[in-house]
């Protein structure tokens, strides 16, 4: 799993995915597929595409709270987020060109 293919799940299920790092810090990536370290203030000292490829857990929120149906915020392992990228639609820069 890479960053860019938790950046498109995001956009396309409207998600804010977050996972841990190394450091204590957070990861959240937003339903408009940007990568941010919120306690982040200087220079990252780290690469985020290795930090996600050790993360052990993710947190799905919705990113539209609508008031009346409370979605909770779902914790999943690398495997079952693997599961839901391997069946979403494929994007169109994997297709083939004719």
């Amino acid at each position: 799993m890479k960053l860019a293919d938790l950046r498109r799940l995001s956009i396309r299920k409207q998600l804010k995915i977050r996972f841990s790092l190394s450091n204590g810090m957070e990861c959240v990536v937003t339903e408009h597929g940007i990568a941010q370290v919120p306690a982040l203030r200087r220079v990252a000292d780290f690469n985020l595409e290795q930090e996600l490829a050790g993360a052990s857990q993710f947190v799905l929120e919705p990113a539209l709270v609508d008031p009346k149906t409370r979605t909770p915020a779902k914790t999943v392992s690398p495997d079952e987020l693997n599961a839901m990228l391997s069946t979403s639609p494929a994007s169109a820069a994997e297709h083939e060109e004719d």
